[in-house]
């Protein structure tokens, strides 16, 4: 099993990034944060990545992680009964790990239901499954990736990504540009899910 990659970025996007180790090419599934991670640290320097190694009969998927608290994170998501890695991927993407992690131990139904792809039954689960081993659960502290120059283009792509409908993330985003100008990308994506998930 794959457990750590340590490679040059060949590519990457939102949802995943192709790494080359050692000359071998390495396509690994990211959620948002681990992006924005990348492409602060820029393509010149060689990245680390906490990986889990997702094997089915039929396919051999690679999740990769910035810092190892969300690996484990995601790997307490995927034990869930209804949570698969693409939909725990999605989670992760959709909600910053500190207010999962809170929405989950304080048996938030509603706010967990506003991320993609969750219903109420698979939050429910979530809530039953993992309420108890998330209440001492210790998430890494570090800088927040940025991204100079952010646009609004790039903010609803973000967003529709997560399953969003693009004209209410058009909206979300216009407002919250409005209000802090010169965020940075991550603090305006944050907070245009914070607004999302009140909706």
């Amino acid at each position: 099993m794959i457990g750590l990659l340590r490679g040059r970025v060949l590519r990457s996007s939102p949802e995943q990034v192709l790494l080359d180790t050692g000359g071998v090419g390495y396509l690994v599934h990211i959620p948002l944060s681990t992006f924005y991670e990348i492409e602060r640290a820029g393509a010149k320097d060689a990245i680390v990545l906490h990986v889990h190694t997702h094997v089915r009969e039929d396919a051999l998927a690679l999740f990769g992680f910035w810092t190892e608290a969300e690996l484990r994170l995601f790997e307490k998501l995927i034990a869930v009964s209804g949570i698969g890695p693409r939909l725990a991927q999605a989670i992760l993407s959709g909600m910053a790990p500190e207010d999962l992690v809170r929405a989950i131990t304080g048996g938030d139904v509603a706010r967990l239901t506003t991320i993609p792809g969750v219903g109420k039954k698979t939050a429910e689960r979530a809530i039953v499954e993992l309420r108890d081993r998330l209440k001492n659960f210790v998430l890494d502290s570090g800088a927040i990736a940025t991204r100079a120059e952010p646009v609004e283009d790039d903010l609803v792509a973000a967003l529709s990504n997560l399953g969003y409908k693009p004209a209410q993330a058009e909206r979300v985003v216009a407002q919250v540009r409005r209000e802090i100008p010169e965020a940075a990308f991550h603090e305006l994506l944050r907070q245009s899910l914070k607004r999302l998930s009140r909706v």
